[in-house]
């Protein structure tokens, strides 16, 4: 009888404990991702391969076309964008730098965008840490600028946003579905 009574409460305990087991959260439809200029600095770092110094690192979520129409519908015209999916868009930077001939100090900002058919705006704005755009708050922006677009023959299945070295710094590249945005970044000296 004891070993009845042992074997229940081992078999309830087990139970408990299998019950308890770390469950881990679903994978997200827009997962994050991270670029930076230059292009995989961090492996460069560590096999000592880096040869520019660190510019900028961009935090963003990548949303997924899966059959929808996007800009104009899905992404609205005129109305404002976190610049990809869930937590708004970041960018950091690690030098001032000049955007549309205006001085961007070092430091960390969100990304908006704003977008229309021909041409996007858009915004870096000192408020961090944000989902998406519903508390986003004008009189924080610290620059706004406008980027044409061109269209793509093939689409963009995924959001994505990556860097391209210039001769003056680099060129933000924003594209998804048939659209692409260039931001020209200079690097002051």
């Amino acid at each position: 009888m004891k070993q009845l009574v042992v074997l229940f409460f081992g078999f309830t305990l087990v139970s408990a404990v299998v019950k308890a087991q770390f469950k881990a959260p679903a994978l997200d439809k827009s997962p994050m991702d991270v670029s930076y200029y230059p292009a995989n600095f961090p492996i460069l770092k560590v096999q000592n391969k880096a040869s520019d110094p660190l510019l900028a690192r961009v935090l963003y979520s990548r949303p997924q076309k899966n059959g929808r129409s996007v800009f104009g519908d899905l992404i609205e015209y005129g109305k404002i964008w976190r610049l990809g999916a869930n937590e708004c868009t970041e960018i950091e930077l690690y030098k001032d730098v000049k955007i549309d001939n205006t001085r961007l100090k070092k430091g960390r900002y969100s990304m908006y965008a704003i977008p229309f058919q021909d041409k996007w705006t858009l915004i870096f704005n000192r408020e961090t840490d944000i989902w998406g755009a519903f508390q986003y708050d004008d009189k924080k922006d610290v620059l706004r600028t406008e980027v044409k677009l061109e269209k793509q023959q093939e689409p963009i299945e995924t959001f994505t946003l990556l860097f391209d070295k210039t001769n003056s710094g680099a060129n933000m590249i924003m594209a998804w579905d048939n659209v692409k945005a260039t931001l020209p970044i200079t690097i002051i000296k």
